[in-house]
């Protein structure tokens, strides 16, 4: 089953919901707030996006800046960002989409057509 983790306030999360619907895939809709993707889900999507950990982080969201990861990001190690993103939803890239097919995290068309068949 394809999950979708996303926050109804996220206008990319909307955009992507309306193009799962619209491409009539059958998905699981996530409240990624209350309920994180799963580190094994993390860690596909950070395949996905070349090994770059900054790509899972929401860079723009208050939580981010409130803890200084802009500073703290590039020395963190890889289990300990993400087990600050399974901590705290507001922290993750949304919307997220886990997938058969893998995980990604961020809105993008031409990328998610790849995920979703």
């Amino acid at each position: 089953m394809i999950k979708l983790y996303m926050y109804k306030g996220c206008d990319g999360c909307r955009k992507a919901k309306k193009w799962l619907q619209e491409k009539g895939v059958n998905f699981e809709e996530i409240a990624i707030r209350e309920v994180t993707p799963s580190k094994a889900e993390l860690k596909e999507a950070l395949a996905t996006h070349d090994m770059n950990l900054r790509k899972l982080f929401n860079v723009s969201g208050g939580d981010y800046r409130e803890l200084g990861l802009k500073d703290k990001l590039p020395q963190m190690e890889l289990d300990e960002a993400l087990d600050l993103l399974t901590s705290n939803g507001n922290l993750v890239k949304r919307p997220f989409l886990a997938t058969p097919s893998g995980c990604i995290s961020g809105f993008d068309t031409s990328v998610w057509e790849g995920f979703v068949r």
